[in-house]
């Protein structure tokens, strides 16, 4: 069994402040986790060593991001368990692969590859009808997409229903700096909240999409454009890179859009 040496908070500490985070009691984890409850009050207070088995039932259960995982390991004495590879690594091949058909078979709609902080890793084409306009700086990596969408050198100005738009990507963003608890994740949710964008009220359109989700309703070239998104993330990820990517795809929200994109896709 290999063993590193130690370096940060104790195990026990990190496992109790993601117990809290999650929002469980030590019986409800412990019931979950098969384990006794002494026994994990005893890890948590620096009692106990926890096996590196039962760390990864305990992380396993409270739902911690992989990377989050290895830091666990690491301060239980033990090896992570998930590794780190680059995108271009010969392991990744298959996704890079993957994520390429997804990007090019989207065409012509707009669809971007991001990792787990929102930075842009790819994107097809079509994202440049959303991203013409925007001021160099926010298109000189690392791109930051909700910094770039929100920005007002950004995308910002031609949204046309930005408080809707700003306060659905601002509670997404809070929902997910939540979850993994990410540092980052909040600070970029601060940095966005001092973004312009609440003033002014979104005019009503009654359509079918905007019945059903929040539409992102864009001028290009002096026509309104509505799209809906969807994110597709990889299943069961056993890399701390893979379990950060998601491909963000817009769709055309009615059939104007939908014919101006192909309109555009053929020129």
């Amino acid at each position: 069994m290999t063993t590193v040496t130690r370096y940060g908070p104790p195990v026990g500490e990190l496992l109790r402040d993601w117990r809290r985070t999650r929002g469980m009691s030590q019986l409800g984890l412990s019931i979950e986790a098969g384990v006794s409850t002494r026994h994990l009050s005893f890890v948590e207070t620096g009692r106990s060593r926890p096996s590196r088995e039962l760390i990864l039932r305990l992380t396993d259960q409270l739902d911690i991001p992989l990377a989050e995982r290895n830091r666990v390991l690491l301060a239980g004495g033990y090896a992570p368990a998930h590794p780190t590879h680059e995108l271009g690594d010969p392991h990744l091949v298959p996704i890079r692969a993957a994520v390429l058909q997804i990007l090019d078979g989207h065409n012509p709609y707009p669809a971007v590859l991001i990792d787990q902080h929102w930075h842009l890793v790819d994107a097809n084409p079509a994202v440049a009808l959303l991203t013409a306009g925007a001021e160099p700086h926010l298109l000189t990596p690392p791109v930051n997409v909700l910094r770039l969408s929100l920005h007002p050198e950004g995308m910002a100005p031609r949204i046309l229903n930005l408080p809707e738009w700003r306060t659905h990507l601002l509670h997404r963003l809070r929902q997910q700096a939540a979850k993994s608890n990410d540092p980052a994740l909040y600070e970029l949710h601060e940095e966005l909240r001092g973004y312009p964008g609440d003033n002014g009220r979104t005019a009503p359109v009654e359509d079918a999409a905007s019945r059903v989700v929040i539409p992102l309703r864009y001028r290009h070239d002096g026509q309104e454009l509505s799209f809906f998104t969807t994110t597709t993330v990889f299943g069961t990820p056993r890399d701390v890179t893979v379990a950060g990517l998601a491909v963000e795809a817009f769709f055309p929200a009615d059939a104007a859009t939908r014919d101006r994109l192909h309109t555009l896709g053929r020129a």
